[in-house]
C-alpha cells in the first residue's frame, strides 16, 4: 500500500461551475481517505447544504471503500477530483497541505484544509493571499474552537492570567510526518490565541519529535503552558484557564466544563451554537459550506491558521536552540 506522502499527490488547474434556478448546494470532494478523511466524508454526506461528489486517495482501494460508504465517486487523481467540485476538504499528510490547497485555490475552488495550514509562514501567507485575491473561502481545521463557543468561551469580560493545556495519547501512526508540536499542540496554541494572548515574549521548551513541553510568557507576566505527546498511555485533551476570580477547566474528550469563577457562561453565536458541543467537526463543515455558498468569511480562516502555525514554529525554534532533537529516537 503506498504511503500517503506529498510526492504521490498530483495537481492541475480547472474551472468551476454553478447551478441557476434552484437553491444551490456545495459540491465537494475529499482529498485523503484515511481516518480523518473518513470523518470529513461522513459529515459532508450528511450535510443539508453539501453534495459529496468525489473522494481521492493514492490508495485506490481505500478511496473506493470510503466512496461506497458515503455515496460518492472514487477518482484516481487529484485533477479529476478538482474538476468535478466547487470545494475540497484536504485531509492528506501535512506535507501535502500547501501544494494541494494552492492548486485548488488556483483552480477557483474553496478550500477546507486540516491543520497545520502549511509548514512555513511563507506558504501560509501565499495561501491567504491567493484566497483573498480569488474571493474564495479558506478554512483551517481547528475544530476545538466550536467546543469552546458552545461552552460560552472565551469570556468577554477579561483575559486569563495563565492557561494550561494537555493533549496526549498513544501512537496511531497518523500525523507523524510532522513533529507533535505541529500535529497535536497546534490545536491548543490556537485556543490560547483565541483567548486573547498576543505574540509570546519568551518561550521555554523541551522534548522531542513525539513529546514536547513548552511554556510561553506574555506581556505582563501571563503564561500559557502546553504538554503534547503521541507516545502516552493516557489519552487526554485538557485545558485550564486561571482568572483573578477563579478557574475554568475543560475536558475536551468528555465535553465537560468545571467553572469556579463568578462568570455566567452561555453558548455564543460563533457558529453552530450549543449543537457544536456534540459535533464540532459537523459544525465546522456547516460553517465552511456557509462561507462558500453565502460569501461569508470562513470562521476559522487562513489568518487564524497562520497564527497557530507561527507559534508552533517558534516552539520548534526554541527546541532546536536548546539542543533538543527533532528526529525520531
Amino acid at each position: 500500500m503506498p504511503a500517503l506522502g506529498a510526492s504521490l499527490w498530483s495537481f492541475s488547474k480547472i474551472g468551476s461551475g454553478s447551478v441557476r434556478g434552484v437553491e444551490r448546494r456545495l459540491k465537494t470532494g475529499i482529498a485523503g481517505a484515511g481516518v480523518f478523511g473518513g470523518h470529513h466524508a461522513r459529515k459532508h454526506a450528511a450535510s443539508p447544504r453539501i453534495d459529496l461528489a468525489g473522494v481521492f486517495d493514492p490508495d485506490s482501494s481505500r478511496a473506493a471503500a470510503l466512496a461506497a460508504e458515503t455515496g460518492a465517486r472514487a477518482v484516481d487523481n487529484y485533477d479529476s477530483l478538482l474538476a468535478g467540485v466547487d470545494a475540497v476538504a484536504i485531509a492528506a499528510p501535512a506535507g501535502a497541505h500547501f501544494g494541494m490547497a494552492r492548486r485548488a485555490l488556483e483552480a477557483g475552488r474553496h478550500v477546507y484544509v486540516e491543520k497545520p495550514l502549511a509548514l512555513s509562514l511563507a506558504e501560509a501567507d501565499a495561501l491567504i493571499a491567493l484566497a483573498e485575491a480569488r474571493g474564495l473561502a479558506l478554512q483551517v481545521g481547528h475544530q476545538e474552537r466550536f467546543v469552546l463557543a458552545a461552552m460560552g468561551l472565551p469570556r468577554g469580560d477579561r483575559l486569563p492570567l495563565a492557561m494550561e493545556f494537555g493533549r496526549s495519547g498513544p501512537a496511531t501512526g497518523r500525523g507523524e510526518d510532522v513533529a507533535v508540536t505541529l500535529d497535536l499542540m497546534i490545536h491548543d496554541l490556537d485556543l490560547a490565541r483565541l483567548f486573547g494572548f498576543a505574540r509570546p515574549l519568551k518561550i521555554d521548551a523541551c522534548g522531542g519529535y513525539d513529546e514536547t513541553v513548552a511554556t510561553l510568557t506574555f506581556d505582563g507576566g501571563k503564561t500559557a503552558s502546553f504538554v503534547a505527546s503521541r507516545r502516552s498511555d493516557v489519552r487526554q485533551r485538557l485545558m485550564k484557564a486561571v482568572y483573578d476570580d477563579g478557574e475554568i477547566e475543560i475536558d475536551f474528550l468528555n465535553r465537560t466544563i468545571l467553572n469556579r469563577t463568578g462568570a455566567m457562561l452561555a453558548a455564543n453565536d460563533f457558529a453552530g451554537g450549543p449543537a457544536a458541543l456534540a459535533d464540532p467537526l459537523g459544525a465546522s463543515v456547516e460553517a465552511f459550506a456557509a462561507a462558500a455558498l453565502d460569501g461569508k468569511r470562513a470562521v476559522i480562516d487562513g489568518k487564524a491558521g497562520r497564527g497557530a502555525l507561527e507559534w508552533a514554529l517558534m516552539i520548534e525554534e526554541a527546541l532546536e536552540a536548546s539542543g533538543y532533537s527533532r528526529k525520531f529516537a
